[in-house]
């Protein structure tokens, strides 16, 4: 099983009715089969997510946030990691809102190495 404590990631590609940007950056903990994080930055104020992990380090989590607009977003996002040849984490996320308009998108998010000020 992959281990997700204290990594961090930022997107690379979301589709254009996400909230998430190459400016969000999302901090992992792992106890268990249990992945929570934090992530801010972008459109998003502050956010949190908390998923269960499979013994092939796929993920099934629930979200919620406030962006920039002070609306209250809620999702719900299916993971399915990539181990990179240098080691580091990639996830192809298929997510769909749970609030707003239900809609539904991707994105990938890669692991960054050190933390980034935001």
């Amino acid at each position: 099983m992959l281990n997700y404590n204290n990594r961090y990631f930022r997107p690379v590609v979301n589709t254009e009715n996400g909230e998430v940007s190459g400016e969000t950056l999302f901090h992992y903990h792992q106890q268990g089969n249990i992945v929570t994080a934090e992530y801010s930055g972008g459109d998003v104020v502050q956010g949190h997510l908390i998923a269960k992990v499979d013994e092939h380090g796929r993920l099934d989590m629930r979200y919620h946030h406030m962006n920039v607009k002070g609306e209250l977003q809620t999702g719900v996002c299916l993971s399915e990691p990539e181990l990179l040849p240098d080691g580091r984490i990639r996830l192809h996320e298929k997510w769909q809102w749970t609030s707003g308009d239900m809609s539904q998108g991707a994105y990938i998010v890669e692991e960054v190495l050190t933390k980034i000020t935001q």
